[in-house]
């Protein structure tokens, strides 16, 4: 039987006597896409933080490829290969597009900051810069400075920094949020790419992304995963739409 890329098991998540995270039980297949979505205050983000080690769960386990990634931190998980993006773009808006992404390798290569040590002789980062730089399309965009990007392309580059590693397993926190039709359509296409042979667990709001983009859905509600399955039989499933789902699609035909 074929490992889980990732597994929650039992997971619990308490603040105080509040209870956000109760008992979830899921399986991320290796090389699968799965979409994680719920009501406002489902305990999507929550679960997103608790995954990449930002908050430490209050009981059950995580497993990565099979091994536990109790304790530790979130640099040392992003080691173990896997990799996260935020739902507030989280890039040097000072620097280029080119330096971002090469800061990014710079780390997933081995390297460290350093006086004596100049980037333009490092070939193995620079050309993984530029491979990266051509998988999210921005290569017209490469000496400008990031804050200086549309959103959608800074998003793109948040994407590029969180592929830098060649992460196997890879979060994105609602990668679509804030964009038009057009650009969400464009995302949905550079996700698809970039993520080919590796596990993605998304966070999304827009159905439309998530029925196109998806295998599997995951629906959390009041902290717990009422259901995992394909999206035409999420889509179908009834306690889903009287928990979120039928809300939802109202709203993407309104």
């Amino acid at each position: 039987m074929k490992t889980a890329a990732l597994e929650l098991v039992s997971l619990r998540k308490k603040f105080g006597n509040a209870e956000i995270i109760c008992g979830v039980n899921l399986q991320i297949e290796q090389g699968q896409r799965y979409a994680l979505i719920g009501p406002n205050g489902a305990g999507k983000s929550t679960l997103f933080n608790l995954i990449s080690g930002r908050f430490a769960w209050s009981d059950g386990d995580i497993l990565l490829d099979g091994k536990s990634i109790a304790g530790h931190k979130p640099h040392q998980i992003n080691r173990l290969g896997l990799a996260r993006s935020f739902q507030i773009t989280n890039i040097f808006h000072r620097l280029s597009v080119y330096e971002n992404l090469r800061c990014a390798v710079l780390w997933s290569l081995g390297y460290r900051y350093s006086f004596w040590q100049r980037l333009n002789g490092l070939q193995d980062v620079n050309q993984r810069a530029e491979q990266i730089l051509e998988e999210i399309g921005l290569q017209g965009r490469r000496h400008v400075e990031a804050g200086l990007l549309a959103y959608a392309e800074q998003r793109a580059l948040e994407i590029g920094i969180t592929i830098a590693g060649d992460a196997k397993v890879i979060l994105l926190d609602e990668p679509t949020a804030g964009m038009n039709r057009s650009e969400s359509e464009a995302m949905v296409e550079l996700i698809r790419k970039v993520t080919t042979g590796k596990t993605l667990l998304m966070v999304e709001h827009d159905m439309g992304v998530v029925f196109n983009l998806a295998d599997r859905i995951a629906v959390l509600a009041h902290g717990e995963i009422i259901a995992c399955d394909r999206p035409s039989v999420i889509r179908n499933t009834l306690r889903v739409q009287q928990a979120y789902l039928g809300n939802a699609i109202e709203s993407e035909r309104a």
